[in-house]
């Protein structure tokens, strides 16, 4: 991804992509020449969205790539990537017509990502230069994050499992001089994470959790947890053949939180960094953790097991209760979390739930900015009620409104182990592109990081 785009200087020549609608097109075309006009027509191109055409130069060369896009509020930004698998092999550069050349170059290189770790792909080299005023090393950094995030997603469970997921994580952090520790089976009952234990017992691969941490000491401190269930079966809920076939996703809240701290290090923002995962594996077999059961938390909440299916969420209380012990001027958890959020708001628009007006405020100004779309849902405190136990201190789904506020109440339960931070937010993503779209090839996705990356670098880059 990130070989697409090159310095424009690096390019002594490369052909010109003209961004036209069906009402520019005669203009540009009378600035190209008779021979682009005359192609134009024996080919019936009229600029209409998301059409393409090679159009040749007086001497028969070709000359640009004519692109058609919307206009107004209906462009996409990352247009330019529905173009990138069908242009010839060369190199580029973008030309007139585009509003935001950051937006559009990211497009393009988003778009020309495949996973290559199972099958050979033909490497076609299509290169897009762009001018200096377009931040380069700043889209490298992203594409590098978004790259690593998809990557970790689309890998299998035989090869992603919760030792290969906490290694990626020590790796990404070792490559930028951060250290840290994993806590591995009973170790994570000695050391208080019961909920990850319970939920990864049953596996023959160990549960585990990984606690990270980069830069200054006394710098602001950023914390991400992400939910890493490698796959989830079900448990003894367990799912149907159609509901697991893409549950080697589950991990895609840890693979988005990897994705981000690596654009964090790569940066090198002026922050103290921390990621926390729990690594699990949620598996049937003999000790599985059963409904009904009660189980200890770090928070020193107990905790009624309503469904073994709602798994994730369990993981991420002892995950989170872990981070707000420092209360951490950010605090972020991501996680594939409920089905709720698909059915309220679809693959593509992510829910977001925080208290903290001024970070929801911030995070909705800077999805829209980034073209990396978010929705706020309400931490409606009213549905707490449906999370009542008669024999604990919750139970960890909705049982007395069954059916109802799914997502909601999901959140409702995180919050209950975040009480020391102030400005907390949890992500309820998908992780996983169903149908191919500009910028977004079909298959493992990393969703709102690159909002949370220019977050980040507004709140605290400022600060140093």
């Amino acid at each position: 991804m990130r070989e697409c785009l090159v310095r424009k200087s690096d390019i002594s020549a490369s052909t010109a992509i003209i961004a036209v609608t069906e009402a520019t097109l005669p203009e540009v075309l009378a600035g190209l020449g008779s021979a682009a006009s005359n192609w134009c027509a024996l080919n019936a191109f009229t600029g209409k969205a998301s059409s393409f055409l090679l159009v040749p130069g007086e001497g028969g060369e070709g000359a640009a790539v004519l692109f058609g896009v919307e206009e107004g509020d209906a462009a996409n930004p990352f247009a330019l990537g529905g173009l990138v698998k069908s242009l010839p092999e060369g190199d580029y550069h973008l030309a007139d017509g585009f509003p935001d050349a950051e937006q559009a170059a990211l497009g393009f290189a988003l778009s020309a990502y495949s996973f290559t770790r199972y099958v050979e792909q033909p490497d076609k080299k299509r290169r897009l230069a762009i001018g200096g005023e377009t931040g380069l090393d700043r889209l490298r950094i992203i594409l590098d994050g978004v790259r690593l995030a998809r990557d970790l997603i689309n890998t299998p469970a035989n090869d992603m499992g919760p030792e290969e997921l906490a290694t990626a994580i020590s790796d990404t952090f070792a490559a930028h001089g951060g250290s840290g520790r994993v806590i591995v089976g009973e170790d994570l009952l000695e050391q208080n994470f019961p909920m990850v234990h319970a939920v990864g017992r049953a596996s023959s691969r160990a549960p585990r959790l990984a606690d990270f941490t980069w830069g200054a000491e006394d710098a602001p401190k950023v914390t991400l947890v992400g939910k890493g269930v490698i796959f989830d079966t079900g448990g003894l809920n367990l799912k149907p053949g159609s509901s697991m076939a893409l549950m080697k996703k589950d991990m895609g809240g840890a693979a988005n939180v990897l994705g981000l701290a690596s654009m964090i290090m790569a940066a090198k923002l002026p922050v103290r960094l921390r990621v926390i995962v729990p690594c699990v594996e949620n598996a049937v077999s003999g000790n599985s953790f059963r409904p009904g059961d009660i189980l200890s938390s770090r928070k020193g909440l107990s905790v009624e097991i309503g469904n073994t299916d709602a798994e994730g969420r369990l993981v991420l209380g002892d995950a989170l209760a872990l981070a707000d012990e420092e209360s951490p001027d950010l605090l972020i958890d991501m996680a594939t979390l409920t089905g709720a959020a698909r059915v309220a708001l679809g693959p593509d628009l992510p829910p977001y739930y925080t208290h903290d007006e001024e970070l929801a405020e911030d995070i909705a100004v800077m999805a829209e900015a980034a073209n990396d779309p978010l929705w706020r849902m309400p931490l409606w405190q009213p549905y707490m009620k449906y999370l009542d136990s008669k024999v604990a201190d919750l139970n960890h789904i909705n049982t007395i409104g069954a059916g109802f506020a799914g997502s909601v109440t999901a959140a409702l339960f995180l919050s209950r182990f975040v009480e020391n931070t102030q400005s907390w937010a949890h992500f309820d993503i998908f992780g996983w592109t169903p149908i191919e779209k500009p910028g977004k090839p079909a298959g493992g996705e990393a969703q709102a990081i690159r909002c949370l990356f220019d977050l980040v670098t507004e709140r605290f880059e400022a600060k140093k």
